[in-house]
């Protein structure tokens, strides 16, 4: 064999090795995907920032009561999600926080590094917070005939994915 023949060679008995070690994965390690009726990818509005400083109001104390702050360049969404009734987002994570609001229906929301992975419900009119970071979740609309709305204000750094898709906590069923 000629040297680009034993590279190749090699080359491709990595790449065999490789997907076979990819299919002992335990299932753990695989993503969960959204379920059918879970419709995400409607943005209402996207803008690009360089940087985000807002201080705002002030208390008895003359300290701000509202800061954010951005000093790397930040995509800014505003997505509106719509889900059937039984429907979920799958385990995810965002790289940036997230602001939700209920708009209708209940939003059953679980947490990754909730030790007894016991959802919390957030019924039309209440807004809850995601962290973002490696902060992992799961969102349900546990409604056996009500669709779930809810319109979520994300920051992003630019140019990263809204959506990091994450395997099932080993404590969740």
């Amino acid at each position: 064999m000629n040297p680009n023949q034993v590279k190749y060679s090699v080359l491709a008995g990595v790449a065999l090795v490789a997907g076979a070690v990819v299919l002992q994965l335990p299932e753990r390690a695989i993503a969960t995907p959204q379920s059918p009726g879970w419709v995400t990818e409607k943005p209402m509005a996207k803008a690009s920032f360089d940087r985000i400083r807002i201080k705002s109001g002030n208390d008895d104390k003359g300290g701000n009561l509202v800061r954010i702050i951005a000093v790397d360049p930040s995509d800014v969404y505003m997505v509106k999600n719509t889900v059937d009734p039984g429907a979920e987002s799958g385990w995810h994570s965002h790289p940036g926080p997230s602001l939700v609001i209920v708009q209708s229906g209940a939003a059953t929301v679980y947490e990754g590094d909730d030790p007894t992975c016991t959802g919390v419900t957030y019924p039309a009119g209440t807004a809850f917070v995601d962290s973002g970071g490696r902060h992992v979740h799961l969102v349900r609309n546990e409604s056996a005939t009500q669709e779930l709305v809810t319109v979520a204000f994300q920051i992003i750094p630019l140019g990263a994915a809204r959506r990091i898709d994450a395997p099932k906590p080993d404590q969740c069923p």
